[in-house]
């Protein structure tokens, strides 16, 4: 128990209370039972912390197979399939490698849908086109093209990857729910 008599698993690993992200994840888990799917993940920014949250959730290896951690070039292009010429072009803070990085994901995981993000957390590596704070969410339903949505956070490093996780997990969560039919 805490000072405050609630338990450990009410707290964030620095202390705060339970972000919403952990909220996020179990509609994302429910939506992927709803739907009969399972989801993957593929990241940059966050480096983890989407698949951490969804697997703070009980149950969810049911509906979750796993995520890549695809922090530099070479890794999104040997593990999830960036072209070469997408990084060349467009560079790894992008709509294009967003979208062939969540596309990478349900190949090499062999999932229905996944989530794929990819930005500037900052404090340094913005510039006037791409500022810190800038990421960019690819979302995708196993063959067809990907949703992508850019995304200027602020706060410091830890609150843009924060907000990257949350709506992260919702642009997931809203494209498994437009696949099911109308239960009206």
């Amino acid at each position: 128990m805490t000072p405050r008599g609630r338990r450990d698993t009410d707290f964030a690993m620095d202390g705060t209370e339970k972000q919403a992200d952990w909220k996020d994840a179990e509609a994302l888990l429910e939506a992927c039972r709803r739907a009969g799917c399972v989801c993957a993940t593929a990241e940059s920014c966050t480096g983890g912390l989407i698949g951490g949250a969804i697997t703070a959730i009980p149950g969810s290896s049911e509906f979750y197979k796993g995520g890549i951690v695809s922090y530099s070039n070479e890794a999104k292009a040997s593990l999830l399939g960036v072209r070469q010429e997408t990084l060349s072009e467009h560079g790894a803070v992008s709509s294009e490698c967003a979208g062939e990085m969540a596309a990478g994901a349900c190949k090499a995981l062999n999932a229905d849908c996944a989530v794929a993000v990819t930005g500037i957390a900052g404090p340094g590596g913005g510039t006037a086109m791409k500022p810190v704070g800038l990421v960019f969410i690819a979302s995708i339903r196993k063959g067809r093209a990907p949703t992508v949505t850019r995304n200027v956070f602020s706060g410091d490093r830890e609150e843009v990857r924060r907000q990257t996780v949350g709506t992260a997990l919702s642009q997931l969560t809203a494209e498994i729910l437009l696949a099911i039919p109308d239960e009206n």
